[in-house]
């Protein structure tokens, strides 16, 4: 394959300009992610003074010294329900991630009890819905780390029923020959006492953990009974009347080391070193600088695959058709894949150019990565008369059923259909990750103040009644800063429309794990039965 070439120019002003902007947005979400971290973190006193260790010291115990951790959805839920956005941001109440334990790739999904009690909002649940969703997706084994009160009773009519979902998924995952390891810190009470229940095994720390379907306040009101935590759902009780339990730790780390041992005896497969492959020949440091501060402004997508692909080096597909939607043969971190950018709007022969080549990816195995910076299809009397809809719905139709992996990582512009032909989570990407640059809507703010604006003139000029322009520059600067405020990254990644956002520096590194993921998950032999394993 012939290396790619770079135009970049480091020194120059439009290049520094655009890295600062993207620092400065970078900045801005890690701050709101080491918030969240400082809200658990104030509660270090009371926690050590339970002889137990934070949340997050749990998850650093699990995983091998020195390994890697991908946080997901590390914003999931700001600016909702009971977080602010600004002074509470909680991370949708969990810590979920991808990290290696006992030499083996597992999902983990801890229960931040820092953070009011762990207990569950309504995006909360959708963050462990899409947790189970890529454990099944990459055959991985799940470890909960569990210390919660449950559902957040306040949003129990936007959970209730959904919730049952994860109870499906569990019973499922147990069926399809995944383990599950609950490790129960502290309560797991009503719905959240069948976490542990569905779990394949259970790790239980003596005197800290309590499973109970009510609690001493609700069977006193219900039958009048007296009874306390210990005698309801104590850990002694489960590990030794139940048998709900498999296994009785003295405290926090014991019960990690524990879940450590009990994953070392299981046999499954151990993670592959990575491969030996050539870095690219540009350092990654330049992909700061090469989205634009203004999103008009093109750039070329095949200056950041250059910074992504081993040794630069880029097979590109019809390079002299159809030259805005960008297609090739690549590898990432030794993976073969096929990468699809765009450098402007979707023409008709872009959209058959790119589902050729999905569907060249798909007959040869081959993962797909998705590069989107797009307004969407184009538009107009010329992209209609070649056939605007019918190549475009080629194009989505090539996306929806290709069964190869696939990932996307949204740059910059996500606009209309071009979010669905560039795989966006609609289309069930394996991952989805937003650079700090990324806006996804059915269109930009300004162009859809400007579409109402014609719509409302024309309605105006049929009734025959005057037009008042104070009125109409007023609701048209209103719809443009809600659509401007609605595609944010921030306001995405609150909703789960992406997996996370990410620093452009690590796109790479991500997804090397990705793809390693997705291999791996092919060729792993699963031991299926009929209803997932059950305590007899």
């Amino acid at each position: 394959m012939t290396a790619l070439g770079s135009l970049l120019n480091p020194a120059s002003a439009g290049f520094r300009a655009n890295a600062q902007r993207m620092r400065e947005r970078l900045d801005e979400i890690r701050g709101l992610e080491a918030r969240v971290i400082a809200e658990s973190e104030s509660k270090r006193e009371k926690f050590e003074s339970r002889g137990q260790l934070l949340p997050r010291e749990r998850v650093a115990r699990l995983l091998d010294r020195g390994s890697g951790f991908l946080e997901l959805s590390s914003l999931a839920g700001l600016g909702m329900h009971d977080d602010d956005g600004k002074k509470s941001v909680l991370g949708g109440g969990a810590i979920v991630g991808i990290g290696t334990v006992a030499g083996k790739r597992v999902m983990i999904s801890a229960s931040d009890s820092a953070i009011k009690g762990g207990t569950v909002a309504p995006m909360g649940l959708r963050k462990a819905l899409r947790m189970q969703e890529i454990a099944r997706e990459n055959r991985l084994p799940l470890i909960y780390l569990v210390e919660s009160g449950g559902a957040n009773l306040m949003y129990q009519a936007e959970m209730f029923v959904e919730g049952g979902r994860s109870f499906a998924n569990q019973a499922r995952l147990s069926a399809m020959g995944i383990p599950q390891i609950a490790v129960v810190h502290g309560s797991s009470t009503a719905g959240g006492a069948y976490l542990p229940g569905l779990s394949d095994y259970v790790v239980l720390v003596r005197k800290r953990s309590s499973i109970y379907l009510a609690g001493p306040p609700l069977v006193k009101a219900a039958i009048g009974e007296d009874a306390t935590d210990e005698e309801l759902g104590g850990a002694e009780l489960h590990a030794t009347v139940t048998g709900l339990g498999e296994y009785l730790a003295e405290d926090d780390a014991h019960a990690i080391a524990l879940a450590r041992e009990l994953l070392d005896q299981l046999p499954w497969d151990l993670a592959p070193p990575a491969p030996a492959c050539p870095p690219p020949l540009f350092d990654a440091e330049e992909l700061l600088g090469i989205v634009p501060q203004d999103e008009r402004e093109p750039y070329d997508v095949r200056e950041v695959i250059a910074r992504l692909v081993d040794g630069s080096d880029f097979l590109e597909f019809k390079a002299g058709y159809a030259a805005d939607t960008v297609c090739g043969h690549a590898r990432i971190e030794g993976h073969a894949v096929g990468l699809i950018g765009n450098n402007g709007p979707i023409q008709p022969q872009g959209s058959t150019k790119a589902a050729q080549f999905i569907q060249l990816c798909e007959q040869s195995g081959t993962p797909l990565v998705f590069l989107q910076n797009t307004t969407g299809y184009m538009v107009g009397r010329e992209a209609e008369a070649q056939g605007a809809i019918k190549h475009g719905s080629k194009m989505i139709q090539a996306v929806a059923n290709a069964r190869v992996p696939k990932f996307t990582i949204v740059l910059g512009g996500s606009f209309g259909a071009g979010n669905y032909g560039m795989c966006g989570r609609g289309f069930d990407p394996r991952f989805i990750f937003s650079w700090p640059t990324a806006r996804t809507a059915v269109m930009g703010g300004a162009q859809a103040a400007k579409v109402m604006d014609i719509v409302n003139r024309s309605k105006l000029e049929r009734m025959g009644a005057p037009v008042n322009e104070e009125a109409l520059a007023a609701m048209s600067d209103q719809l443009r800063s809600r659509i401007d405020r609605e595609s944010n990254v921030l306001f995405g990644t609150a909703r789960l429309w992406d997996d996370g956002v990410i620093d452009p520096r690590d796109t790479r590194r991500i997804l090397g794990l990705c793809l390693a993921l997705a291999r791996e998950s092919e060729a792993r032999q699963l031991r299926p039965n009929s209803f997932g394993v059950a305590r007899l």
